[in-house]
């Protein structure tokens, strides 16, 4: 392709961003008219339209009825902290890290709380052995490395006899991936990723197990009030129905709404999961046929199909991270591709969000700009030279 022709076709919508995400096809602030402002979350109406948020959470994901589902405060981040500081240290831990927020928990359990734990990383691209991972021990891991392009595979290597809890962050593979509960006893996930919901509110789903560990147990270390789940060794469960720890935008659960009926009236997670498939396969076809295009993920079977990482890989490029840099910067110029940069940790290249709410068209039409834009920098490469 001649780096002075232009692509024919643009995507419609151009956001591309690993989070927030894009919102669902057509989205209007008019669909957010029934959200009860200026209202108490704890009157009747908010208290429904939480306990609604609940509710359509479970009959999409498919959340098994004795699991408990709480909206918390501090998005993802804040559901990961609030499952690890209550229910941590009861038994040996071991951590599972291959991108950057799982290096995260890495961090706050070993110096923060500061437990004797078993870490097991993997490099950018790959993900840890789970055959060498002992289930009888507490075991936290994130899904899918948003920042790394690789998730699970399945649950296959989970025992369904562990003795330890799993704890696992799956906010950038909740409604996208198929998830499986039997083997996963703490999910947490944020309302901005793949539903492209608004920020600031998390989603901590608990096990049975889970929550016997809550009532049996009590940490070493203080636990702030934003954490506590249990009183009296009870736990609290009006936090799962809809009884918020602190106040949450009702505007942002209406946003949260609109998403979970949209999901519904396509047919539920298998239809998102679907989506997301689908765009994700664009660009592996894309990357096949490609010899300077690289998916940051080794093993095709971890490939995340959402959170998409590509590397360039041609001897003319010297500098890696100023060339994605400026293929980046260039998409978005042009307003074709908005924040697909690689996350300021990975290695560099780009990460393209594929996540439900993202239309199959619009990354296909998106494949040719960015070998246009390759092209073009290359071209700015030799001219330098």
């Amino acid at each position: 392709m001649s780096v002075l022709t232009i692509p024919a076709t643009r995507p419609a919508n151009p956001r591309f961003s690993s989070g927030p995400c894009a919102k669902l096809p057509n989205f209007t602030l008019d669909m957010l008219a029934d959200a009860p402002l200026g209202r108490s979350h704890r009157a009747a109406v908010g208290k429904s339209k939480l306990a609604e948020a609940i509710d359509l959470t479970r009959e999409i994901l498919g959340v098994p009825a004795d699991y408990r589902i709480g909206i918390v405060p501090g998005s993802d981040t804040g559901a990961v902290e609030m499952a690890m500081w209550s229910l941590l240290g009861a038994r040996g831990v071991e951590m599972l890290a291959w991108e950057s927020f799982g290096e995260g928990w890495v961090t706050d359990v070993v110096k923060q709380l500061k437990l004797d734990a078993t870490v097991r990383k993997a490099p950018y691209g790959e993900i840890v052995d789970f055959a060498q991972v002992d289930f009888d021990k507490d075991v936290v891991f994130t899904w899918n490395g948003t920042t790394s392009g690789v998730r699970v595979a399945n649950g296959d290597a989970i025992p369904a006899g562990r003795a330890g809890l799993t704890i696992c962050d799956a906010t950038s593979a909740a409604f996208a991936m198929d998830l499986p509960w039997d083997k996963l006893d703490v999910v947490t996930f944020s309302w901005q990723k793949v539903l492209g919901g608004e920020g600031a509110h998390g989603m901590l789903i608990l096990s049975p197990r889970a929550v016997e560990r809550l009532e049996s147990y009590t940490p070493a270390w203080p636990l702030p009030k934003i954490f506590r789940m249990t009183k009296g060794g009870k736990l609290i469960e009006g936090i799962f129905k809809g009884e918020t720890i602190n106040t949450p935008s009702m505007l942002a659960v209406e946003d949260y709404l609109v998403a979970l009926k949209w999901a519904q009236s396509l047919g539920g997670v298998s239809a998102l999961i679907a989506r997301a498939t689908a765009n994700a396969q664009v660009i592996w076809d894309f990357i096949a046929a490609k010899p300077w295009l690289e998916n940051l993920a080794l093993a095709p079977e971890n490939a995340s199909t959402t959170s998409v990482c590509v590397k360039f890989n041609d001897p003319r490029i010297t500098d890696g991270a100023a060339f994605a840099k400026a293929v980046a910067k260039r998409l978005e110029k042009e307003g074709v591709a908005l924040d697909i940069g690689a996350y300021r940790d990975a290695p560099a290249g780009l990460r393209i969000w594929c996540g439900s709410t993202v239309e199959t068209a619009d990354v296909a039409a998106l494949m040719p700009w960015i070998e246009w834009a390759f092209e073009a920098e290359i071209a700015a490469l030799a001219q330098a030279a």
